[in-house]
């Protein structure tokens, strides 16, 4: 109580302190104030003598001939002020000599333009005073035009202004950097729009500078510089046989960021500089990717001529599987086109791999190498024999044979219940994949069984068997037509969804007409109405069929709000947009329909985001990104139907996977969604990261999805599990195989989850290693709209793993199917005989922009044809002796003999030393 408080003073405010040194100085007498003065003075004094010493050290630190310069062009500075004009004109010449000389080549700013800093100003008021000749003015003008370069001030525009006023000579004499200079000026011009202009003079400067820079190996700055003053289409005449590739190269990668419709002009433009260049395979990309039907054919018919530029055209347009109009008279071209052959090809490339024998799941599980938690598993046996037939389904797909379901397919389909025998006997069309010819009769037997299931399972393996291939014979309609009004839901929506898979992509207007009956029938039940959907939506993928719009939203409006609870609505959502798949604006209209507020909030939402998604799929559209990401971070009342966010958490990473950089930064943003988002979004997101990086197992992602499938919620898990396969899908990966190996030891004991482990298993070793789920191709230029589907299909109903995946319609995981294809690059001659040559195999190097022949691969190993190629990788041919006729090597490729290479005497011997590899 005695202690006393210490007394703090106040701190004092500025102005107290201004006011207190004020009545300070107030007080001081005269004589220490003159002092005052007088000690200011003498340190003004030394610093203005420290600065003209500084001076003339650097002026003594000029070496004799950087002294006679300076002097030299202070004389001629003088002399074109002279009153003389004569005078004047020799003096600006001299001055134009010395500065052109110096900027022609620039890494610096040239001696002459330093020296000639401190006479900008004067010299820009002898112009603006107008009192020399014209022709002497003009000199000027060039001569000011330069020295505004490194002297003018920012956003004065002061080159432009007076290379307006100049002679407008060839502006490339000044040099690159002088040119890059002034078309920066150009394009601001032409952007002000506050600003009356002259568009003809700015023209004029732009077709001076575009031929400098074709002409210098920067073919990007003149695209860019034509593109913003509207003339892109004048870049055709300036190409050439050396600079086409870079051109075209460049404007391809720009279109991923332009806005409609000016991405579809920039794509216009490539594809008439590739037709230019009669470079056809590459014409025919970007009419794949502009859809332009017509040109497709155009290209198509053109090279009848050339019998193997249309074989190879062909192989291109199989690959893409939307196409199916297109038609040749060669009748080897048209096997070609209808991927009758696929299914021997792909064996050849098993056996030079040697991966023909077939492989049990017990080879695949390797439960030797499990640590066992527990002694005693208490696994279901029925889930567990489920398990087996997919991993059996998806490791020997395409094979022909396997050890379960092609050589007594009885006992094995027996094992299993209800639903599972459906899953066993359509694992069948699974082994048998793209054999249509010799194997339908070996699953038709199985569509006349007496149990239901096992007919149902007949039914979708007929479908599965006859999926990406086409044939004149339609061997799948005229079996499963049969089935589409089958009064047992069962095997009707088998049938519908067998007919979905067939004929994905091909805009039968006859299936239409077969199946649309079965939405508008009132007895049809919620999962037959959702197979129809699927089907009809794959069929018509990307087409924006009208009536079948029309059709999608009248179910919605229609239906009971109970109908609409059902899990299967979701495939109603879903057709509706594989209708609009990677059709951008064209969604809006559909749009407006589904969004009303007449449906339910939850069906209403989950159909908005789900068109959305779909019509900017692959298109790496920022501003949709932005609103899937705005839609995830909502926080929803616990009684609110949160199904929506799980769309646009699935819809980030199919817009953004289409674009590498964008596909990156998404790793982060869904990082920040983990920490920050609700459940049902943590749900999906497991599922999002497995499709941004699909047969691509990168390091981090799999990081990620490992920690997260021991994760405390069971559908977080599952999905985790789920991606961990489709990140490694084809490729082995001996990581994830490690990582899995463990789950299915800390999951011994839940049958759901460890049966979800044993998928992801069957899809890391999908064909042994050969296969890929990834519909990008051509350096992510393409993407397959049937590939995408598939893959749609599963990932909607993996966000009701509980009722859907691990409930009694597994079998919908079957429609991965059409997102596989053999990740492999097999060479043939002219005459389709395979042909096995070296070929270089390395990581993509991205050369865009870049000036000569950069290297395109980095880290390469040389292999033999057939070679198998991982995500991200390349090829390029590692010998002179032959030519492809399409430069992108991958899938099937076709070469021409060199003419001028020169002939060995010794031809090379097949593959005695063939080295394809897969991840191990």
């Amino acid at each position: 109580m005695g202690d006393k408080i210490a007394r703090v003073d106040p701190i004092p405010s500025e102005d107290q302190e201004k006011n207190e040194d004020e009545e300070r100085e107030a007080l001081q007498p005269d004589s220490m104030k003159r002092e005052n003065a007088m000690a200011v003075q003498d340190d003004d004094d030394d610093s203005s003598k420290k600065s003209s010493k500084k001076g003339k050290e650097a002026e003594d630190e000029l070496s004799e001939e950087d002294r006679e310069l300076k002097e030299k062009l202070e004389l001629l500075v003088t002399r074109s002020q002279d009153s003389d004009a004569g005078v004047q004109k020799l003096a600006l010449e001299s001055l134009r000599t010395e500065i052109r000389s110096s900027t022609s080549s620039m890494t610096s700013v040239p001696k002459p333009l330093k020296f000639l800093q401190p006479f900008y100003a004067p010299l820009k008021e002898f112009f603006l005073a107008a009192s020399s000749c014209e022709e002497n003015q003009l000199l000027l003008a060039d001569i000011l035009s330069v020295m505004a370069m490194t002297m003018a001030s920012e956003g004065s525009r002061d080159l432009l202004r007076f290379q307006l006023l100049g002679s407008r000579e060839d502006v490339g004499l000044w040099g690159h950097e002088f040119v890059r200079n002034l078309t920066k000026e150009i394009q601001e011009e032409w952007n002000d729009e506050e600003k009356e202009k002259n568009l003809d003079d700015l023209k004029a400067l732009v077709h001076q500078i575009v031929p400098y820079n074709m002409s210098h190996h920067a073919e990007h700055e003149a695209v860019d510089l034509l593109t913003e003053v509207d003339m892109l289409d004048e870049i055709i005449q300036h190409v050439t046989k050396h600079n086409y590739g870079r051109v075209c190269n460049y404007l391809v990668r720009c279109a991923s960021y332009f806005a409609e419709p000016d991405d579809t002009e920039v794509l216009k433009v490539a594809l008439n500089i590739y037709k230019t260049m009669e470079q056809i395979p590459e014409a025919l990309y970007l009419a794949i990717r502009l859809r332009d039907t017509d040109t497709i054919q155009e290209l198509f018919d053109g090279a009848a001529e050339d019998p193997a530029l249309q074989r190879q055209l062909a192989f291109m347009l199989s690959r893409h599987l939307t196409f199916a109009e297109i038609e040749a008279d060669d009748e080897v071209v048209m096997d070609i086109l209808t991927n009758s052959n696929l299914t021997e090809y792909y064996l050849s490339l098993a056996r030079d791999l040697d991966v023909t024998e077939a492989k049990t799941p017990d080879d695949i599980y390797k439960m030797h190498l499990v640590e066992s938690r527990n002694t005693t598993q208490t696994v279901d046996s029925a889930m567990q024999n489920l398990a087996s037939t997919f991993v059996n389904a998806f490791v020997n797909v395409g094979f022909g044979h396997d050890t379960l379901v092609s050589e007594d397919g009885h006992k094995w389909i027996y094992r299993n219940k209800e639903h599972g025998m459906l899953s066993a006997t359509a694992s069948l069309g699974m082994v048998l994949l793209w054999d249509a010819e010799n194997a339908v009769n070996k699953i038709e037997k199985y569509t006349r069984a007496s149990d239901n299931f096992i007919k149902a399972g007949g039914l979708l393996g007929i479908g599965l068997l006859n999926s990406q291939i086409r044939n004149e014979c339609d061997p799948a309609l005229a079996v499963l037509s049969d089935f589409v009004d089958d009064p047992t839901n069962v095997v009707r929506a088998s049938a519908i969804l067998g007919l979905g898979m067939a004929y994905a992509g091909t805009a039968r207007e006859d299936l239409q007409e077969m199946l649309l009956p079965t939405l508008e029938d009132d007895k049809s039940t919620m999962d037959i109405v959702g197979a129809a959907c699927v089907a009809l939506g794959l069929i018509f993928v990307g087409t924006t069929n009208g009536d079948l719009t029309e059709a999608f939203a009248t179910l919605l409006m229609t239906k009971s709000e109970e109908d609409l609870k059902s899990t299967h609505s979701r495939y109603i959502c879903l057709g509706l947009g594989l209708l609009y798949l990677n059709r951008r604006e064209l969604v809006e209209v559909p749009l407006m329909s589904v969004d009303s507020e007449l449906l339910p909030e939850g069906i209403r939402k989950y159909a908005a985001l789900t068109l959305q998604t779909c019509a900017y799929a692959g298109t790496g559209d920022v501003l949709m990104v932005q609103r899937l990401i705005a839609a995830c971070g909502e926080h929803l009342d616990e009684d609110a139907d949160t199904s929506h966010q799980a769309v646009a958490v699935l819809g980030i990473a199919l817009v953004a996977m289409g674009e590498e950089l964008g596909s990156s930064m998404l790793l982060r943003m869904f990082d920040h969604l983990l920490q920050y988002a609700d459940l049902p979004v943590r749900q999906a997101l497991p599922l999002a990261l497995g499709l941004l990086s699909i047969s691509d197992p990168q390091l981090g992602v799999m990081d990620t999805l490992s920690k997260l499938s021991h994760d405390q919620d069971n559908q977080v898990a599952q999905s985790a599990v789920l991606a961990l396969g489709l990140i490694g899908a084809g490729t082995n990966n001996s990581r994830i195989a490690g990582l899995l190996r463990q789950l299915s030891s800390y999951y011994g004991n839940n049958a759901g989850t460890l049966f979800v482990v044993r998928l992801a298993q069957g899809l890391l070793h999908a064909g042994k290693g050969t296969m890929s789920l990834n519909p990008f191709y051509n350096d992510r230029l393409l993407m397959n709209p049937v590939g995408v589907g598939g893959l749609l299909v599963v990932l909607h109903s993996c966000l009701d793993m509980e009722n859907i995946i691990l409930g009694s319609h597994h079998y919908m995981l079957y429609h991965i199917v059409l997102a596989m294809f053999p990740r492999m690059l097999m060479t043939f001659d002219e005459e389709l005989n395979p042909l096995v040559v070296d070929v270089r195999v390395g990581q993509a190097v991205d050369t865009v922009g870049q000036a000569g022949k950069p290297k395109t691969i980095t880290g390469f190993q040389t292999h033999t044809t057939p070679v198998l190629l991982l995500a991200g990788e390349r090829a390029e041919l590692a010998t002179d002796k032959y030519i492809a006729v399409n430069k992108n090597l991958e899938g099937f490729i076709i070469l021409r003999k060199n003419p001028e290479a020169e002939e060995d005497e010794e031809d090379e011997t097949p593959a005695a030393a063939a080295t394809t590899t897969t991840s191990s």
